[in-house]
């Protein structure tokens, strides 16, 4: 079964089976490089996080495909300065914005298939392409691709070893088919994800509240190969407490619940602790640049634990989730039915009401509807809590993928404190850290994937050729 990997040595290996080793793969083999993909997950779990995924964030200079109008290099850039709170490295990050908007026609070129953006988005139509079908479907276009070019794949393969020479990528030790095996190649690109599902290593960095995280992203990145190239000496970037980590339905699974546990609704709503007290600003933004802060915020609670609270005027104005929410016909009842202290949610409820002010509510952009008196204040949106039946979700941060990574060139090159190491690249969320310092933007991941994967392959091929 693991004989056909032994056919050694490849010209590039590439460790992962998300977008950024997809891409890399497909530039790569374009060349007529022999390339060899390892993906830890089964087929049927093939892709990563890529599978959760939505959309790409795109900048255009005019309309460009499904985008509408234009999105500039220095408004992409703001945008993400305001969610990293200037926690990025600039030369990267323009490099990812400016190189994606030769992708999305790359993307076309290789099967992806686009779609407008969805209602209930929050005005994306400018500066997010949405994926047809999904990320599962963007995943499987490219393994199409990548099986037409005569890329070898294998499942079920996780490395454990990248064994690193001087300033020399050598072999590297994969689990496939229940027995290791030494793969030889004259490059190698990693791109196997953040730690996010190795729990041990989650809880090192958060302590104990890290029990209490769900984990939205698939469960095969366990950070192996991050780990054994900072223990090999190669350098790191970010924090690993900082993650995309979004607010999702307290009821999702462990692991893998994806976009489908997401809740979009604290704009429309209230949220408090389980003291039944709201702690920050609901309306600080819209959506897509404020949705990857909520993760964070939820950790910081007692418990980890939040509970949104709408009422009938806005229970349709957003993406629900897969699951509905708790429904009452008083505050107090829906309080009491989620485990909170009724009376207590109803006198914050309250609190709120009286500090609305009359204004003109506009669900899609900023529309300065804020309250007056109230700490914290909300400062769009905020409509009274006065319509019933009333609505309630618990929150619970659902962790994406980490921000602790491998630091790379403009070139997509590893690095250890010596130097280059002259055949290895690095693509996607396994030095994402680089450019998201904290903080998320809505679909940049694609965006660093998709750039620096096709970088990582471009690089790769050019070494071997």
């Amino acid at each position: 079964m693991t004989s056909a990997y032994l056919n050694g040595p490849w010209d590039i290996v590439v460790v992962g089976g998300g977008n950024a080793a997809l891409c890399a793969a497909i530039t790569a083999a374009e060349t007529g490089a022999r390339v060899l993909i390892l993906e830890s997950a089964p087929k049927p779990y093939r892709g990563g996080n890529s599978r959760h995924t939505r959309n790409f964030r795109c900048m255009h200079q005019g309309p460009l495909s499904v985008l509408t109008n234009s999105y500039g290099e220095d408004e992409y850039f703001d945008d993400l300065m305001l969610v990293t709170k200037g926690k990025t490295d600039e030369p990267l990050a323009r490099l990812a914005i400016r190189s994606s908007e030769e992708c999305l026609p790359w993307m076309e070129a290789h099967g992806v298939r686009f779609q407008p953006s969805l209602s209930g988005t929050l005005s994306l139509s400018r500066t997010n392409a949405f994926f047809l079908g999904g990320g599962k479907a963007l995943v499987n276009a490219y393994y199409n691709t990548a099986e037409d070019l005569g890329v070898t794949v294998a499942y079920d393969a996780e490395v454990t070893h990248v064994h690193l020479e001087g300033d020399s990528f050598r072999y590297l030790k994969a689990r496939i088919g229940g027995e290791t095996v030494r793969i030889e190649a004259r490059a190698a690109v990693l791109a196997s994800g953040g730690f996010q599902s190795n729990l041990e290593w989650l809880t090192r960095a958060w302590g104990p509240a890290a029990a209490n995280f769900l984990i939205r992203g698939t469960p095969y990145n366990r950070g192996v190969v991050l780990r054994d190239m900072l223990d090999q000496g190669c350098e790191s970037v970010g924090d690993p407490t900082q993650c995309h980590a979004v607010a999702i339905d307290g009821r999702a699974p462990k692991f893998d619940g994806g976009i489908v546990t997401r809740l979009d609704c604290v704009p429309f709503s209230i949220v408090v602790n389980r003291d039944a007290e709201r702690f920050y600003d609901e309306g600080e933004d819209v959506w897509p640049k404020r949705y990857a802060i909520w993760g964070r915020l939820v950790a910081g609670q007692p418990d980890q634990v939040g509970y949104a609270i709408i009422d009938a005027k806005s229970i349709d104005l957003f993406m629900p989730s897969v699951f509905p929410p708790n429904r009452a016909d008083t505050i107090e009842e829906l309080g009491t039915q989620m485990g909170l202290d009724g009376a207590r949610l109803a006198a914050t409820v309250a609190e709120f009401n009286a500090a609305c002010r009359p204004g003109r509510f506009h669900p899609t952009e900023l529309d300065g509807l804020a309250t007056e008196g109230l700490a914290p204040a909300k400062t769009n949106w905020a409509r009274p809590l006065d319509t019933p039946p009333y609505y309630g979700y618990q929150l619970r941060p659902g962790v994406t993928f980490t921000y602790l990574g491998l630091k790379v060139s403009d070139r997509a090159q590893v690095h250890t404190a010596q130097g280059p190491v002259r055949n290895l690249w690095a693509a996607g969320e396994i030095m994402a850290g680089s450019i998201l310092g904290q903080g998320y933007l809505a679909g940049f991941g694609m965006t660093i994937g998709t750039v620096f994967g096709r970088i990582a392959g471009r690089e790769a091929a050019a070494h071997v050729n």
